[in-house]
């Protein structure tokens, strides 16, 4: 019996994966569908069941820092292991936000809950497994200024990359902004990108010799009424056509070529 979990998926993409992920495990399969509002979870997971395989709503706030490792520690008592697990929880920020007053909410949601997800259930995969987190094209380092990109590419433990995550958004509240993009999304999809690649390379020999992938998936531009307030979606695909790709990274045979990578629609990324 296959496990998957989503998180923030009661709206959106992550709704949109949370239902793919039921239509095809099928009845054998569970799904974990996350999010931090009660109410939310519960009616997409009631959706979501409809198809006969069986949807657990699951409150996590990917922002607590203790949520990740109780969410394991509880599927892990239950089912042993886990087979998917797509990380999508993100803290949404408008053209009219200040970078100032939202970056400590949105690194803590994005790049914190990242880290935090991927240290809480790497352990957890069974052979096959496939750990993936949600990104964006935007998260390569041709987007960032050169004198910048050891920020990302030094860390070698994710614990170091906080702290480089943490420096960058101290210098944003600072105003010391210097050499970094005002989009703040920039620099943290680079450091959701960065700390896949930096697990990846504690885990590369392990996880192939076990059919593991650990990847960043971009499923490009999504009609939602997030991305409409930055650009034109207005011929983007649905959330539910945009899932498809991930879906299936997510359920096919994991590719050598993928481990560590940025993918978008099967194709890898380069990340420099």
């Amino acid at each position: 019996m296959a496990v998957a979990l989503v998180t923030g998926a009661t709206q959106g993409l992550g709704l949109a994966l949370a239902h793919g992920l039921a239509r095809r495990l099928g009845p054998s399969g569970t799904v974990y569908l996350t999010g931090r509002d009660a109410n939310r979870v519960a009616a997409s997971a009631e959706a979501a069941s409809r198809g006969g395989v069986e949807v657990r709503g699951a409150l996590f706030d990917v922002a607590d820092p203790g949520a990740a490792r109780e969410l394991a520690e509880q599927i892990a008592e239950r089912h042993g292991g886990i087979d998917v697990v797509i990380g999508n929880a993100v803290m949404r920020i408008g053209p009219d936000d200040d970078p100032r007053t939202v970056i400590g909410e949105y690194v803590q949601v994005n790049n914190h809950g990242t880290t935090r997800l991927l240290r809480a259930f790497a352990p957890l995969l069974n052979d096959g497994g496939k750990l993936l987190v949600v990104a964006s094209s935007l998260g390569t380092l041709h987007h960032l200024a050169p004198v910048l990109h050891r920020r990302f590419t030094d860390p070698s433990t994710l614990d170091e990359l906080d702290e480089q995550v943490a420096r960058w958004r101290d210098e944003v509240e600072d105003r010391r902004t210097g050499a970094w993009p005002g989009f703040v999304n920039i620099p943290s999809k680079i450091g959701q990108i960065a700390a896949v690649r930096i697990l990846a390379a504690q885990r590369r020999d392990a996880d192939r010799e076990r059919g593991i992938l650990i990847a960043a998936v971009c499923p490009g531009m999504i009609n939602t009424p997030t991305s409409a307030l930055w650009w034109d979606v207005s011929t983007a695909p649905t959330p539910d056509q945009a899932a498809t790709a991930v879906l299936d990274l997510a359920l096919n045979p994991a590719e050598p070529r993928h481990y560590g990578e940025l993918v978008r629609h099967g194709e890898v990324v380069p990340f420099s």
